[in-house]
């Protein structure tokens, strides 16, 4: 693995997501408005419950919650299945496959200058944000050392769901209903769309359990440090948990794109 190699592809994803300022302004615009949804749904939720606590949580630490999963959402976002389908369609994909790096190792790759940017112009100001409207509700300790790791496993593994989608464009071509089922999938079961503390208690235990919660739940936990990852045995377990998923992602991954990649077909080009 050539670091300098690495860097050039962080380095054009950054520059690439820069000349598409607008985009991102776009982006930022729609969540705002998201997050106004979803702070007048939830303060209706708690208004009309009675009570100021739900399920553990205050209508405070939800929308905490729930802003920063939007922010992490924004961050942790790839677009693996749809550039992948388009590639096949234009035959673009032939030309990726014959570069001198694996097609998985430069297309995760390829994505981490995006990555940046959003971790700089959406995460870190909706962090900021939330610091100064709650008067320091987070608190800053060795809890963001271990949210920037969380977030880290969270990227792989994210990526390598990713990765499990993608290839079925090999056999179909177009994948755009099983990628709406995989992110409305992901979404609701990683805790990004409502906090899992509001499942029913026995479909909890099960999502706590698949590999979607390691994605957003974890490292807010973490940050938040909600779930008991403020001992050192619960933030092992959530650390485990994110690693057993990675390893376990990562070979299915390779195995079914080596499977996949020879039944490529190509239209254009």
């Amino acid at each position: 693995m050539n670091p300098k190699r690495l860097l050039a592809l962080t380095r054009g994803g950054i520059m690439e997501s820069l000349h598409y300022r607008l985009g991102i302004f776009v982006t930022l615009f729609a969540n705002l408005i998201y997050l106004v949804l979803v702070y007048y749904l939830w303060k209706a939720i708690y208004d009309s419950s009675g009570t100021d606590v739900v399920n553990g949580m205050t209508f405070s630490d939800t929308m905490i919650y729930l802003i920063l999963a939007t922010a992490l959402f924004n961050f942790l976002e790839m677009f693996v299945v749809w550039d992948m389908s388009r590639a096949i369609q234009s035959g673009k994909i032939v030309l990726d496959l014959l570069k001198p790096m694996s097609f998985r190792k430069y297309t995760f790759w390829s994505y981490t200058g995006n990555h940046v940017v959003q971790f700089v112009l959406t995460f870190i100001p909706t962090f900021i944000v939330v610091m100064i409207v709650t008067g320091g509700a987070i608190r800053m300790g060795l809890n963001l050392l271990w949210f920037i790791i969380a977030t880290v496993f969270a990227l792989v593994i994210n990526y390598n769901i990713e990765m499990l989608i993608a290839p079925i464009c090999l056999y179909t071509e177009s994948t755009w209903g099983i990628n709406i089922v995989k992110e409305t999938i992901v979404l609701l079961l990683s805790g990004a769309s409502i906090p899992l503390a509001f499942f029913p208690e026995k479909a909890r235990i099960v999502v706590e359990y698949l590999p979607f919660r390691a994605v957003y739940d974890i490292p807010l936990s973490i940050l938040l440090e909600k779930s008991g990852s403020d001992t050192c045995e619960g933030l092992l377990k959530l650390f485990g948990l994110q690693l057993i998923w990675l390893v376990i992602l990562t070979v299915a991954g390779n195995i079914f794109w080596k499977i996949a990649v020879r039944r490529i077909t190509v239209n254009g080009g």
